[in-house]
């Protein structure tokens, strides 16, 4: 047995890890940032490259910093809904989205009442984008930093408006309830993250590597558990597309004044093409 059939017949939680068919192409969209005229735009030239067997990923950070957050995951339900009704066959590729950093954050955020110190935390999260997706479920910063200033109670209340808010937008809360940490080819050629991973610890104890990458990530470019190859969506560089021996890099800088990326693997885990917008 190869090191990738290794990979690929490990049991892990599916609720935590996607596992996309393999011998077809797979595209992964990068970062996106609440910038949904960018998601918009590569949607457009996607919808006529993309098969019904293709595989299809989002490699996180659909939230914060940008001006659209709650238009940006809109537009990723409704281009799932367009690619689903024509994905008839029992072979349809997958479509899989996985958390990213501003996810994570907005997840903590909901309990950071229950943090030990709420109001540093709320700060470090602010400091990190995550204010856009606040005001995109109608609350503001300034009313969080009051509540943290006031305590629990009035925290919990700010929370709970901002996930009452959030439930009462179609579809948001299933999106956020379906988020993986990482997606991989049932043949183990390729593995998706959002930022990287600590090449030193196992798949299923990567934690928030997934999330933040580690520095060890950002040097070490060799085999990673049998893996042919590892993409990610967010990079500290944001050099756009960077190929490496056994890691592929697809940031190209959205929500920071540059172009958001799709791009596409074969069954075979080489990059054959990439969109830009």
């Amino acid at each position: 047995m190869s090191d990738n059939t290794a990979v690929a017949m490990r049991s892990h939680d599916p609720s935590v890890f996607a596992v996309l068919p393999s011998g077809r192409n797979t595209w992964a969209i990068a970062s996106i940032y609440g910038e949904v005229e960018h998601l918009i735009a590569v949607h457009d030239q996607l919808a006529s490259r993309i098969t019904i067997h293709d595989n299809l990923v989002y490699l996180g950070n659909f939230l914060g910093r940008g001006p659209a957050v709650a238009a940006t995951l809109q537009e990723l339900l409704i281009f799932r809904r367009a690619l689903m009704a024509r994905q008839l066959a029992d072979d349809a590729g997958a479509i899989v989205y996985l958390r990213g950093s501003q996810e994570e954050m907005w997840h903590k955020l909901l309990q950071v009442q229950f943090a030990p110190n709420p109001r540093e935390v709320l700060d470090w999260m602010l400091a990190r984008g995550v204010g856009a997706t606040v005001v995109a479920y109608g609350g503001t910063v300034t009313a969080g930093q009051t509540a943290a200033r006031r305590g629990a109670v009035a925290m919990s209340r700010w929370t709970n408006d901002l996930r009452a808010a959030m439930q009462s937008c179609d579809g948001h809360q299933q999106l956020f309830s379906a988020l993986k940490r990482a997606a991989y080819t049932e043949d183990g050629s390729l593995l998706f993250v959002s930022a990287g991973i600590d090449p030193s610890r196992p798949l299923e104890a990567q934690g928030d590597c997934f999330w933040w990458g580690s520095r060890t990530f950002e040097t070490a470019d060799h085999p990673y558990g049998g893996f042919k190859r590892i993409v990610r969506g967010a990079g500290p560089g944001r050099f756009g597309v960077t190929i490496g021996a056994s890691k592929v890099s697809i940031d190209g800088g959205c929500g920071a004044g540059g172009p958001l990326v799709a791009a596409c693997f074969n069954a075979g885990g080489d990059l054959v093409e990439t969109i830009e917008a």
